[in-house]
């Protein structure tokens, strides 16, 4: 009976006692996570510090000690003359020590603002070019174009476009820290030595319990703000759309005001709604347990000052320290934020580098240029931009070196993105880029894409002068006026830089005085001559994605009558639905599900009788009798709307 009992109660005992250690548990991992996690913020920042260099950081300490202890020497100075006031002795030293600290914090502030500036914008120009070297060189086109490398791309951008909270701020704050919590170590000892460690104690609890509430409601509401980045970016464009110019024309023309208006409304408020719900959450009941706890330690604190008889001197000594100790719960201007935000920044910037690591980062190049002597070709090239919707799909091709070759297709066959494969931009999931029998993997990816001179279907505008549009194909040799000068005229805009009053010097921009702005047909013959500028000066290989898109039909005409002349001897490859174009090249490539079904000269493919000899047949028709496609070639004219001739 009785070992059954104990048996009993030994079992009692050990349920509440699994019960509490289950309770607790949770607690102790949440203490353990949230301790690991300061660790590594603190890591973060160290990794900063070598961009601010030593002896600048150890000055900056230094003078943050100094103005941190200066608050310290005027409590005891005031204190301690207050008494020999009371007592009737002279106060002389102690009103100067009190003044003297008075005036060195007041001297250091600047000196501390000055140096803290100097941190940061030596670890922000540090972080910038690591930034955009990272852009350039250290991730591919496949990384940068995924969805949370965006968003941290983005949140990186934003912090340097704004030069506040960006990662060199986050390191001033943090060293600006050291004033603070010397003022606390100060204060904290001056207590115990006037009052008491009982009254010490209680008033470090109460600047504990105030900083770390603080500090956990900071850090907390930064991770949940950097969930927000993809929202955040959504209203960015929508802004963007509604102030630039780009789609000004379309806004007004098609009554989109309204639409953007409400579009933009809405976007802020799926921000705005769940950060004010959260705000709510990480600043509300939290926060008001923390006040109670640091009210009544002050309290008690004070209390304690109360009882102990001091004299005069300690008690104005007591009060003040307290009352330091009690503002350690609010916010401190020239860290938290900071810290929060900027250390942000830099954490997504070591998010984009680790990404791009996972994507699989080319290396540098050291300036060459490879140029293929034989061949290029694709071997059972597999690609796609989801794993399940394969864009090219077992693609095999061959372009020879000193020819040209034509690619065609409906809309979707592949065609850019085999460009993309093509100039290492991409990497295939399967199969292989061979140059002259090498794989492409093992070469030099920078090296092999100045190979290329390529304007895409998409090609950039640059607000830039009429020289560094066109020298942008072979940037180094932007001197070469001649040359540039040379190219614009191949491509038909001789006469129109001829009437520049500032001839290669005008800005291709009404933004700034003097500027000119340009057709899409100006623009796209400025696209041209960058890439014919780029062969001039070396590039191997030439890439026209559909290169007459904005050309009217007399250009289009003069580019068809040259296009022998302009690629003779270059490596060429030609993206295009106009079959005026491409039955000049040596040899024409129809693209379809991701693979090349049919290969030939412009003859043979029609003689062939297959889907290439259809989509001339409809581009034909239109051009004799104006009329609509009808039979078999029609559903084809469907697929491919853009076909023009």
């Amino acid at each position: 009976m009785t070992s059954t009992t104990d048996s009993g109660a030994g079992t009692d005992a050990g349920t509440d006692a699994g019960t509490d250690a289950d309770a607790v548990r949770p607690t102790l991992r949440g203490l353990g996570r949230r301790w690991r996690q300061r660790r590594e913020a603190a890591a973060h920042l160290r990794r900063l510090l070598p961009y601010a260099r030593p002896g600048l950081v150890a000055l900056t300490l230094a003078v943050h000690v100094v103005a941190g202890a200066a608050p310290v020497a005027f409590m005891a100075g005031t204190g301690f003359a207050l008494q020999r006031v009371v007592t009737g002795e002279p106060a002389t030293g102690w009103l100067a020590v009190a003044l003297v600290a008075f005036v060195v914090q007041q001297l250091l502030a600047p000196v501390q603002l000055v140096l803290s500036r100097k941190v940061q914008r030596r670890v922000d120009a540090a972080c910038i070019e690591r930034l955009t070297s990272f852009a350039f060189h250290g991730a591919t086109l496949a990384g940068l174009e995924r969805p949370d490398v965006a968003d941290r791309l983005a949140q990186a951008e934003e912090a340097f476009e704004q030069w506040t909270l960006t990662p060199g701020a986050a390191l001033e704050g943090a060293l600006a820290l050291t004033a603070r919590y010397t003022q606390l170590v100060g204060a904290v000892a001056l207590l115990a030595v006037v009052v008491g460690p009982g009254a010490a104690a209680a008033a470090l609890a109460v600047a504990l319990v105030a900083r770390v509430g603080q500090t956990e409601g900071f850090f907390r509401w930064g991770r949940l703000i950097r969930s927000f980045g993809p929202l955040r970016r959504r209203v960015t464009y929508v802004r963007e759309l509604a102030t630039g110019t780009r789609a000004a024309k379309e806004i007004r023309t098609l009554g989109l005001v309204g639409w953007l208006e409400d579009r933009y409304v809405a976007e802020n408020r799926a921000v705005l709604e769940p950060t004010w719900r959260w705000r709510r959450e990480v600043y509300g009941a939290p926060f008001v347990v923390y006040a109670l706890v640091a009210a009544v330690g002050s309290v008690v604190a004070l209390l304690l000052v109360a009882r102990s008889g001091a004299d005069v001197a300690a008690v104005s000594i007591a009060v003040q320290a307290v009352a330091l100790c009690g503002r350690f719960g609010v916010i401190f201007p020239e860290s938290d934020v900071k810290l929060v935000y900027g250390r942000s920044a830099w954490e997504a910037m070591l998010e984009l580098e680790d990404a791009a690591r996972r994507t699989g980062a080319p290396a540098r190049a050291d300036g060459a240029v490879l140029r293929p002597a034989r061949e290029i070709a694709l071997r059972d090239v597999r690609f796609g931009y989801t794993p399940d919707r394969p864009v090219l799909d077992g693609l095999d091709l061959e372009l020879r070196v000193g020819t040209s070759t034509a690619l065609v297709g409906v809309n979707g066959a592949g065609k850019t993105t085999l460009v993309k494969v093509l100039t290492g931009m991409y990497t295939p999931g399967a199969g292989s880029v061979l140059v002259d029998g090498t794989d492409l993997r093992g070469l030099d990816p920078d090296a092999w894409q100045r190979t290329f001179a390529a304007t895409f279907q998409d090609f950039l505008r640059y607000e830039l002068t009429l020289r560094e549009n066109v020298a942008m194909g072979a940037i180094a040799h932007v001197d070469d006026d001649e040359g540039v000068a040379a190219e614009l005229r191949r491509v038909g805009l001789g006469d129109w830089l001829d009437g520049l009053p500032q001839g290669l010097d005008t800005p291709l921009t009404r933004a700034v005085p003097g500027g000119r702005d340009l057709s899409g047909g100006q623009w796209q013959r400025v696209a041209l001559a960058r890439s014919l500028f780029a062969v001039r000066h070396g590039a191997g290989v030439l890439v026209l994605d559909e290169p007459t898109a904005q050309l009217d039909a007399r250009g289009e005409a003069e580019f068809y009558d040259t296009f022998l002349d302009l690629t003779r001897g270059v490596t060429s490859l030609v993206i295009s639905h106009r079959f005026s174009t491409v039955r000049r090249a040596d040899r024409i490539v129809v693209l379809d599900g991701g693979r090349v079904t049919e290969a030939g000269t412009h003859d043979e493919l029609v003689a062939l009788g297959g889907e290439y000899a259809r989509m001339f047949e409809v581009q034909a028709r239109r051009f004799t009798d104006g009329s609509p496609p009808a039979g078999p070639a029609a559903g084809h004219a469907d697929d491919d709307v853009e076909v023009a001739p």
